[in-house]
Formats: C-alpha cells, structure tokens, sequence
C-alpha cells in the first residue's frame, strides 16, 4: 500500500467516523423514496440469485445491505467506519458487518456471487480504480455479478464542515462510458448502464449512475 493511498483511507474513515450518526438519520429512508433504485438492486439481486453470497462494500449503516439480504441474498457488509459499523450492527443485529478496505478483501478469489459499491467509489482517486475492479473481480465467481453506483459529473464536489463536523472530502463525479470502460479493460462483462434525474428532494444536484457488470463465465474465457 502507498502512503498516498493510505492517508485517502485514513482521511475517508475519519469522514464517515464523524459524521456516522448525522448521515445515518439523513438517508434512513432513501431507498424507500426512490423506485429506480430499489428496481435496480432488485434485478442485482434476481441476476445473483436466491441464497448468493454477496459483500457490500462500503455498507455505511447497512441500509442496502439490510435490502438486499430482504430480497433472499446471503450479504454481508464492509465499511472503513467504525462508527458507521456501530449503526449498521445496531439497526441491523441479524447481519454481519466487518472493517476493513474494500481494495484489499480478505476474502478468498472467486467466493463470492456478487459484489456491491453503492456510491462507495466515489472516494477513490481515479488512478486506483483499475486494481480496485481487479480486486472486485478477484474475488467473484466466474458468471458472478458487480453493482456500481455513483453521480455522474466530470469534476468533484469536494464537501466542507457537512453537519457541522470539522471534517472535508471529496466526492468524485465520472461519467457511466468511462467507467464502463474501465470496467471492460479489468475483464467484467457490462450488463446494465442506467442513469437517472436527480432527486432534488434528497439533496441531489447530478444524475444518478448505475453499473452491472458480470465476471466471464468459466465457459466462455
């Protein structure tokens, strides 16, 4: 690991650390406001099929992963936050949640049926995306799925003192073809590209992206 990206880590996790219980209050109830995104983890969760194990990653409070174990996957969350884990275990005590670094899982290559980063990306510096989707497809099965979501944009919004919290981050923007490309050059398959109008009432001042991709299936490499 790099010193550059182990102080992205750590400025990351001191972000969610300081905001976790704000944050968490904020989007309780987001899925339950937006269809489209309930469709989209819906069909994830359809093309991985009942019982597949999957790892959110970046779970935050765990209100994804807490959907996605509703629509018979066997999920588990991860998040660099201790505090946003603290949430997630107490809302959700019937789900796993563990710490630790979505580009350096310890998981075993290929077992897992699917994998999740729900608006988790957003924080990692465009250079190391391509071994972050190296790592994302280390550790899926072949014909196993990966679920992006993320704003689209081409700058950064970079968010200062949010609730108060003497605490800044930046939030990257990327345009869906650009990391469908990316996705494409790491050996993913591309399944679904969607984007959609912001919901202004959550705060949204950009489009919406979503990505399924799928890792080749042992027949087809």
């Amino acid at each position: 690991m790099t010193d550059t990206h182990a102080d992205h880590v750590l400025t990351t996790r001191a972000f969610y650390d300081a905001i976790a219980e704000d944050y968490a209050s904020l989007f309780r109830d987001v899925l339950a406001d937006i269809p489209l995104d309930r469709a989209v983890l819906t069909g994830f969760a359809e093309l991985v099929g009942e019982g597949g194990r999957v790892a959110d990653l970046g779970c935050g409070p765990g209100g994804v992963t807490a959907y996605l174990a509703s629509r018979g996957l066997s999920v588990f969350g991860l998040d660099l936050s201790a505090a946003m884990l603290r949430i997630a275990r107490r809302e959700h005590p019937g789900l796993r949640f563990e710490q630790g670094s979505m580009r350096e899982l310890d998981l075993p290559d290929g077992s897992l049926a699917g994998v999740v980063s729900w608006y988790s990306t957003i924080h990692t510096p465009q250079e190391e995306l391509p071994a972050l989707f190296a790592e994302f497809r280390r550790v899926l099965a072949p014909g196993g799925h990966l679920l992006l979501g993320f704003q689209v944009g081409d700058e950064p919004r970079r968010h200062e003192r949010p609730f108060g919290h003497p605490v800044s981050l930046d939030f990257q923007r990327r345009r869906p073809e650009h990391v469908a490309g990316l996705l494409e050059a790491a050996g993913f398959e591309l399944r679904l590209r969607s984007v959609r109008a912001p919901d202004e009432r959550h705060g949204e001042t950009t489009s919406q992206a979503a990505l399924i991709a799928r890792s080749p299936r042992a027949d087809s490499a």
